[in-house]
């Protein structure tokens, strides 16, 4: 029997329409646009507004995106995976919102949720599923309302986040193409410096919690970068190693984009020429779990079947991890 793999067959992508610019921060905290983009790269970011609209609204619209690409029947596919840091909310799945609302009426749906790392771990679950022979169709969306959490007086987080979020379709593969191999990787003793604190069971939301602003993320900015550019950079070389592959076998980066200056320091150790560096975070900032798809739905008309592809992130946890892919279609 012909080893099944799985692939990536079509991508979606959504971002709001309210950008919320360097410019525009100036007048919120004390920054500036050269202090923000030296430091992170990012002139720009988006912003979904509007009452009652959360993650699972750009979810949709970036499926609804896919499909009318794709000419998709939504009724073909079996499992609808969101991963993201911001569900709609507690107890009630945004996956299974989602996949009734674009009328995916036979699938099953869930959440998956590794901060920054939860489109990369959804893409090791999907491929899992399609692997297995048993499904055919896999719905895996990145997406993220990063606006919900964040403080605007806090000039170290708010500068960084923004909305968005990718779509992109699982298939099985039988000419070796899709995911190849992955290095996956968490360490919790990471939690404290990253996190929401009232948000969860160990710290419920209390009225004493929103006085101290604790229901907004908090990020110990020098021990999260220190540990981002040093992990990223490290299971990509693992991968690389691990497979027999040199920078010449290399196609593609696809980093996370939280930092422009973690994404040049993975390159670097991979020694990876910028031209091959998959970025855009200048005009989106960081969407944490939406990162990955944007990229690929930006170069996508850029991308050619058998390219490799090398994905890399890094996120609260702490989690992080690489994933080596081969690109199974030309636009």
């Amino acid at each position: 029997m012909t080893k099944i793999t799985a692939a990536i067959t079509a991508i979606g992508k959504y971002v709001p329409d309210d950008i919320l610019s360097n410019e525009m921060l100036e007048k919120m905290v004390d920054t500036n646009d050269e202090w923000i983009f030296s430091r992170t790269g990012i002139r720009e970011r988006r912003i979904l507004k509007g009452e009652g609209k959360g993650t699972s609204f750009m979810a949709i619209k970036a499926t609804q995106n896919l499909i009318e690409k794709s000419k998709l029947d939504p009724a073909e596919i079996e499992i609808v995976i969101v991963s993201t840091a911001t569900p709609d909310m507690q107890a009630a799945v945004t996956a299974a919102f989602v996949a009734s609302e674009i009328g995916a009426v036979n699938a099953f749906g869930f959440d998956l949720e590794a901060a920054c790392s939860s489109f990369l771990y959804g893409m090791s679950v999907a491929a899992k599923y399609i692997e297995s022979g048993r499904y055919k169709k896999i719905l895996l969306i990145g997406a993220d309302k990063c606006s919900s959490m964040i403080d605007y007086t806090d000039r170290a987080t708010c500068i960084i986040f923004g909305d968005g979020a990718g779509a992109v379709l699982f298939e099985p593969n039988f000419e070796g193409l899709g995911l190849q191999d992955e290095y996956l990787r968490s360490d919790g003793a990471g939690r404290d410096f990253l996190q929401v604190k009232a948000s969860g069971s160990m710290y419920p939301v209390t009225k004493e919690a929103i006085d101290k602003r604790e229901n907004f993320v908090y990020q110990d900015g020098k021990t999260v970068f220190k540990n981002a550019v040093f992990n990223m950079a490290d299971v990509a070389v693992k991968i690389l190693k691990r497979n027999n592959l040199t920078k010449k076998d290399v196609n593609w980066l696809a980093a996370h984009q939280a930092n422009r200056r973690i994404i040049e320091a993975t390159a670097n150790r991979i020694k990876l020429e910028s031209s091959k560096v998959m970025m855009n975070i200048e005009h989106y900032g960081n969407t944490t779990s939406a990162t990955l798809p944007l990229l690929l739905a930006d170069y996508e008309t850029q991308l050619k079947k058998g390219d490799t592809i090398i994905f890399a992130a890094f996120g609260g946890g702490f989690t992080w991890g690489s994933i080596y892919f081969k690109w199974a279609y030309n636009s």
